[in-house]
């Protein structure tokens, strides 16, 4: 069986694999997924793990993962079933190399714009020829309510919210507006521009917005929050072939 781990900046997830179906897949704040961690390897028998991970990780975690045999941590160094053609690959985010990962399995051989609402609002693409080109990175709608409370000094701090008008009749109805209406035609935008240049794109949803924000753009994209997870299943079993 295969473990795969993201840790990210607010949670953790985490998903054991056999073969390419997920068995078991749990989300948890870091400080809570080492004694988890434990009990998966205690009731599992893993012997491949894959760890992605945005920030610098605790030693004492990296010791139980080099328990099992098989164990990669993901850099711009491991080996990626696809042609990197982005300018800077040492800078490129392991999470954003595993969602391209991602598509080469689940949507092989197409031009594919993988769209990871987050903490930041990533865009990835990769064409047809299995070549991944880049993309774009911008604020994540969490981050935007709070770029907008701490930098002014009226505006009041906000979550966000299912419902909201466009036209905001009081200021808190106003940063709703602007927060998900915005956010909701960025990526309708963005996908637009791709379906100019690209033909036969496939767009995928992906991230701890996905439903927040899916039921709100087109149809025609396609919504999974586990996309992150299949990608670092497949650059594992890539790299142990």
């Amino acid at each position: 069986m295969n473990l795969v781990i993201d840790i990210g900046n607010t949670k953790v997830k985490a998903a054991v694999f056999e073969l390419d179906r997920i068995e078991l897949c749990v989300v948890l704040d870091e400080n809570h997924f080492l004694k988890y961690l434990k009990e998966i390897l205690k009731n599992h028998k893993i012997t491949q793990c894959i760890l992605s991970s945005v920030k610098e990780t605790n030693l004492e975690f990296i010791n139980e993962l080099q328990k099992i045999p098989f164990f990669i941590s993901l850099d711009f160094s491991t080996k990626v079933p696809f042609k990197n053609l982005y300018s800077t690959p040492k800078t490129l985010g392991v999470d954003r190399m595993a969602l391209v990962a991602a598509s080469v399995c689940l949507y092989p051989q197409k031009n594919c714009l993988i769209i990871d609402a987050g903490t930041c609002i990533t865009y990835d693409f990769i064409n047809s020829k299995n070549e991944y080109l880049g993309g774009s990175i911008s604020p994540g709608i969490d981050m935007r309510y709070k770029s907008l409370y701490n930098h002014t000094s009226k505006l009041p701090k906000l979550a966000k919210n299912n419902v909201f008008n466009l036209i905001g009749a009081s200021t808190s109805e106003s940063i709703h507006s602007g927060v998900i209406n915005g956010t909701v035609n960025e990526i309708k935008g963005v996908v637009g521009q791709y379906e100019q240049n690209f033909h036969d794109l496939t767009v995928v949803l992906t991230g701890g917005d996905t439903k927040f924000l899916f039921k709100q753009l087109k149809n025609g994209i396609f919504a999974n929050q586990n996309f992150l997870l299949h990608g670092l299943n497949k650059i594992l079993t890539f790299n142990n072939q």
